[in-house]
C-alpha cells in the first residue's frame, strides 16, 4: 500500500483516461513543485549564446538541507502564459539551457531534479532552423557526461524526444497519472494508419503509463497520486513527490562519481535492448 492507501496498479482508469488526466489544464506544474520543494527556488535564465526559453524553468534552492539544481517543463496557467511558454515545448534555447545549468551544477557538485511534463520539442520552422534536432542530440549526449546525481520524474506528459533530452538520469519515476512515450497517440496514429482519430488505439498500443513502463523496467518507481489525481491536492502531491526524489537521490549520493556515471550509461543501453526486443507498432488490418 501506499502514503494515499492503495497501489498504482489497483487503478480502474482506462489508458485514454490517463493520458486524458497528465493532460489535464488543472494538473499541477514544474514550479507548483519546485516552489514546494524549495520556498527559496531562484530562476536562472539564458542559454548564454542566443536568448532564453521560457518553456524551461531551471534555477537553485535549498531542499532538505542541499543546494540543489532545478530543472522543469512549465506549460503556463493562463493563455498569455501558456503563450509565452509555448505550452512546455522547448526550443533549441531551451536545450542548451538545461545544459548550461547542468554544468553549472556539476561545477559546484549541486545534485539535479529534472521534471518532465511536455507534449514535445517544439516541431516549428523556427526551431527547426536554429537545429532542434541537434540541440537535443547535444543534450543528451551532455547529460551522461554530468558527473552529479540527476533524479528525473515524469509529472504530467513526458512526449518524444523533446522529454528524452531532459530525461538522461541515474533514476527516473513517474507520477501515477502521467504518460512516457515515443510520439503522442495522435502522431503514432497520423503516421502508421495515416488517422489520428484512431489515438485511442494507438494510446493502448504505445503501452505510455506508468504501469507499463514500470513493468518494462524503464522507471524505477510510480508515485501514487490522491484520489481525483495530482490535480485535487497539490500539497499531498508534492509530499509524494518530495519524499520519492529525496529517497532515490540519498542512494546516489553514495556512489563514486565514475559508479554514477557508468550506471547511467548502463541503464539507457538496457532501455535499448527493450526497445529492440521488443514487436514493432504497426497497423492492425
Amino acid at each position: 500500500m501506499t502514503r494515499h492507501g492503495r497501489r498504482p496498479e489497483e487503478t480502474t482508469l482506462t489508458v485514454w483516461q490517463v493520458v486524458e488526466l497528465a493532460r489535464h489544464p488543472d494538473r499541477p506544474y514544474s514550479l507548483d513543485y519546485i516552489r514546494r520543494m524549495a520556498p527559496d527556488f531562484i530562476e536562472l535564465h539564458g542559454d548564454r549564446l542566443s536568448g532564453d526559453d521560457p518553456a524551461l524553468a531551471g534555477g537553485i534552492g535549498t531542499w532538505h538541507g542541499r543546494t540543489t539544481m532545478f530543472l522543469g517543463h512549465q506549460k503556463g496557467r493562463s493563455l498569455k502564459e501558456r503563450v509565452a511558454r509555448n505550452w512546455g515545448m522547448m526550443h533549441p534555447e531551451g536545450y542548451r539551457k538545461a545544459i548550461r545549468l547542468a554544468q553549472h551544477a556539476a561545477k559546484f557538485n549541486f545534485p539535479i531534479v529534472c521534471l518532465i511534463d511536455t507534449p514535445g520539442a517544439y516541431p516549428g520552422a523556427g526551431a527547426e532552423e536554429r537545429g532542434i534536432a541537434a540541440a537535443i542530440a547535444r543534450a543528451i549526449m551532455e547529460w551522461f557526461r554530468i558527473p552529479v546525481p540527476i533524479v528525473a520524474a515524469v509529472i504530467g506528459e513526458g512526449g518524444s524526444g523533446g522529454a528524452l533530452g531532459m530525461g538522461v538520469a541515474d533514476r527516473v519515476i513517474m507520477l501515477e497519472n502521467s504518460i512516457y512515450s515515443v510520439a503522442s497517440p495522435e502522431a503514432a496514429a497520423s503516421i502508421v494508419w495515416r488517422d489520428n482519430t484512431r489515438k485511442v488505439e494507438a494510446a493502448e498500443q504505445l503501452q505510455l503509463t506508468s504501469r507499463d513502463l514500470l513493468a518494462m523496467g524503464v522507471v524505477e518507481e510510480v508515485v501514487t497520486e490522491p484520489e481525483g489525481s495530482a490535480r485535487a491536492d497539490y500539497e499531498a502531491t508534492a509530499i509524494a513527490l518530495d519524499e520519492a526524489l529525496q529517497r532515490h537521490l540519498l542512494q546516489l549520493l553514495a556512489q563514486p562519481t565514475e559508479e554514477l556515471l557508468q550506471h547511467r550509461y548502463e541503464r539507457f543501453r538496457y532501455i535499448d535492448s527493450l526497445i529492440r526486443a521488443e514487436p514493432q507498432f504497426g497497423p492492425k488490418i
